[in-house]
């Protein structure tokens, strides 16, 4: 009978230890992007860093324009979950944008740096694009022509 409350003593701090080494003390976070953006922005200096620099600081750019080669373009956003009243739904909590630009020489000109809240402040147009392509995918038009082939070709015999 000694042995059985031996052993139930010792499986108390075993489970206690597992239960406690599955919490976790930080916060769980998905991060997309450059991380400590701001941080690395700072540290960028209008007329003095070249693209090679902002390379080595920042990183290779997530976007360069398609007209100009000279705007560079990063992204950083971290989401978090939400607490228990949320239901485990994915709060926002940091959603920055850096844009750069540089002059003929690749010499950086100007930096504009966007937070979440600068973000909200942008406008969008209400204009809707119309979509060019047909509601039918290339296989189905394919097959449609091969379709309309056999068929005429039973007419015509």
């Amino acid at each position: 009978m000694f042995s059985k409350i031996k052993n139930h003593l010792n499986i108390y701090p075993i489970s206690l230890f597992i239960f406690l080494t599955a919490c976790q003390l930080q916060e769980p976070n998905k991060n997309h992007g450059i991380l400590f953006l701001e941080n690395r922005s700072n540290k960028l200096k209008i007329n003095v860093h070249n693209k090679n620099d902002i390379i080595s600081i920042v990183g290779q750019p997530h976007y360069t324009s398609f007209d100009n080669e000279d705007i560079w373009i990063y992204f950083e956003r971290i989401l978090s979950k939400g607490k228990y009243h949320k239901l485990g739904k994915h709060n926002l909590k940091s959603n920055n944008t850096l844009v750069l630009y540089f002059d003929k020489y690749g010499v950086l000109n100007n930096k504009k740096f966007y937070n979440k809240e600068d973000l909200k402040k942008i406008r969008f147009s209400k204009k809707i694009t119309e979509k060019q392509l047909t509601e039918k995918s290339f296989i189905a038009s394919f097959l449609q022509s091969i379709k309309q082939k056999m068929y005429g070709s039973k007419k015509s015999d």
